[in-house]
C-alpha cells in the first residue's frame, strides 16, 4: 500500500487528498463546500429512494474519480480514510463516541472498517468527555503527538469552536470546547456591535494586544460593551474595533490556560498567528506549533497502518 486517500469530511467543507503513505505529501487535492450538512440535506430530499449509506458513498466515489481525472492513475481499491462528521449522527455512519481517555497514538479509537466495491473506507470516530465532544481533532491529535515525549502538556486548536485538550501519559485525559469563533460572528454580526466593527483585511496589532491584556481584568459582558464606546468615546475606527472585539474574546479564552504546562498551538495559519500573539501577549509559552492540516493526514496514515491487516485481503 504505497497511498492512501485522506477525506476531512466537515459540516461545511468536503476536502480529499491522494497521499504518499511514506512521506505524507499530498499529490491531488479535491476541494468543495459538499459538506454533511449539505449532504444530509440532500439525501433527506431522497424520500427513502436511496438509503442513507449508498448515497453518502457515491457521492464519495464521485469525488474519487474526479480525482481520477486529475492524476490519470486508477484509484479503486486504494483506502479511504474519513475524519470529521462522517461518523456522525447526519454523516455516512453514526459511530459512537471513544469516552475519555483514548491513547495519543489512536489505538483505541472507535474505527469503522467498510469494505466496499471500489474503494474500501475506515471511518475514524470522535472521542467525548461527561459533557463535551468532538469529531476530527481526536485525528489531528494523533498525527500531533506522535514525535511528543512530554510527560504532560496542553494542544490548543482554534477555531469555530476552539479546543483545550490536556495530555498525560500518552492519553487524553480532559478537554474543553470554547465557542470563541462563533461567538465573535455572532457578536460582529447579529449585536449592537455590527455598526461598529468592520474588516479591511489588515490587521491593526495594537488594538488586538491592547483588548488581550485587558481581558484579564474585565469581565466579558462587560468588556464587550467596550467596543461600543471605543467608538463612540475614544473615536476607534471600526477596522480599529474589529481586531479589539477579536482580541477580547481570544484574550478572554485563553485566561483559563496554565502557563506552567507546555503548550502546543495547532491550526490554520491565520487562527495560529492571532493565538500566538495573545499568547505572547499573556506570556504563555509555545513549544511548538504543527498545521492541523498535516496533523490530520499523519493521523490518519497512523492509524491506517496500525490496520492494515484489515486491506490485506
Amino acid at each position: 500500500m504505497d497511498i492512501f486517500l485522506s477525506c476531512d469530511w466537515g459540516t461545511s467543507n468536503f476536502r480529499l487528498r491522494l497521499v504518499q503513505m511514506q512521506d505524507l505529501s499530498v499529490t491531488a487535492t479535491v476541494q468543495n463546500n459538499h459538506g454533511i450538512s449539505t449532504i444530509f440535506k440532500s439525501w433527506q430530499q431522497q424520500d427513502g429512494k436511496v438509503d442513507r449509506n449508498s448515497y453518502y458513498t457515491n457521492f464519495l466515489h464521485q469525488q474519487i474519480a474526479e480525482m481520477q481525472r486529475q492524476v490519470n492513475i486508477p484509484l479503486e481499491g486504494i483506502p479511504v480514510v474519513l475524519s470529521g462528521m462522517a461518523s456522525s449522527s447526519i454523516g455516512l455512519m453514526e459511530l459512537p463516541y471513544k469516552k475519555l481517555p483514548f491513547r495519543t497514538d489512536g489505538a483505541d479509537l472507535v474505527v469503522q472498517h467498510i469494505h466496499h466495491n471500489y474503494n474500501p473506507l475506515l471511518i475514524i470516530s470522535g472521542a467525548s468527555t461527561t459533557d463535551d465532544v468532538m469529531r476530527g481533532e481526536e485525528t489531528k491529535i494523533v498525527g500531533a503527538t506522535a514525535s511528543i515525549n512530554a510527560e504532560e502538556h496542553f494542544i490548543v486548536l482554534p477555531g469555530t469552536h476552539t479546543k483545550h485538550i490536556r495530555i498525560r501519559s500518552g492519553q487524553v485525559i480532559s478537554f474543553q470546547t470554547f465557542m470563541t469563533g462563533e461567538f465573535f460572528s455572532l457578536l460582529s454580526n447579529n449585536s449592537i456591535l455590527a455598526s461598529s466593527v468592520a474588516d479591511d483585511g489588515a490587521f491593526d496589532r495594537d488594538s488586538f494586544i491592547s483588548a488581550v491584556q485587558k481581558s484579564r481584568g474585565i469581565s466579558l459582558l462587560e468588556h464587550s460593551f467596550k467596543v461600543r464606546t471605543n467608538q463612540l468615546l475614544k473615536g476607534f475606527s471600526p477596522q480599529q474595533n474589529y481586531h479589539y472585539l477579536s482580541g477580547l474574546l481570544i484574550g478572554e479564552e485563553l485566561k483559563t490556560l496554565s502557563p506552567e504546562l507546555p503548550l502546543m498551538l495547532m491550526g490554520g495559519s491565520f487562527h495560529t498567528q492571532l493565538y500566538a500573539l495573545a499568547c505572547e501577549t499573556l506570556g504563555i509559552p509555545i513549544t511548538s506549533m504543527p498545521d492541523a492540516d498535516d496533523a490530520l493526514i499523519e493521523g490518519q496514515q497512523l492509524i491506517l497502518s496500525a490496520r492494515r491487516h484489515l486491506f490485506s485481503a
